[in-house]
This record gives structure tokens, sequence and C-alpha cells, in this order.
């Protein structure tokens, strides 16, 4: 009888393992362009700086060292990027970084 339970338990792993990896096949991502990839940093420096809720723990933790070097990451694709943005791509990163470090500087206090 323990046997059947652990052969049964096992089964029932393997079948969620199955559905979840069948989830995940079809969760669409959002298209890769310039413009996600800063929303994605974006959003991990408002994680940092404790704005919105970790993802990962569901909880608000400020870690100012860490929205400072994704602050800067930033800054540096600006100026590496320089001449090759489109104007909105340009408009957007600029806007970006300067509520980005504004909201550092508050949170700095």
């Amino acid at each position: 009888m323990a046997e059947s339970s652990e052969t049964e338990a096992q089964a029932s792993e393997s079948e969620d393992a199955t559905a979840s990896a069948e989830d995940a096949e079809s969760f669409q991502l959002p298209e890769i362009n310039f413009a996600t990839f800063i929303f994605s940093l974006n959003s991990s420096v408002l994680v940092h700086l404790g704005i919105i809720d970790d993802p990962a723990s569901g909880k608000k933790v400020k870690n100012l060292i860490l929205a400072k070097q994704t602050i800067d990451i930033l800054g540096m694709l600006e100026e590496k990027t320089r001449g090759n943005l489109t104007e909105d791509e340009k408009s957007m990163l600029k806007h970006m970084l300067y509520d980005l470090r504004m909201i550092y500087v508050k949170e700095k206090g």
C-alpha cells in the first residue's frame, strides 16, 4: 500500500509539472525591443526604490544601491545609444531617467 501511495504521489507531481510546462508555453511574452527593455529596467528600479512590490516576495523592499546601479545603467544606455534612437525612444528614456533620478534623490533623503 505504501508503494501505491508513493506511485500516486509521483504521478500527481508529474502531472503538475506537465501542466506547469504547458502553462509556460502558452504564456506570451511581449516582443523584445528597446522600449520593453528599458521599461523592464525601469520596473527594476521602482522595485529597488520600494515603490512597487518585489514580484518574487510580494513585498516592498528598498535597496538604494541596486536602484542607483540600474539608473546608472539606463544613463549609460542613453549615452551609448545617442544618435541611434527614434525620437520616441529618446524622449521616453530621457523622461524615464529624469523621473527615476528625482525619486531616487527623494528616497535617499
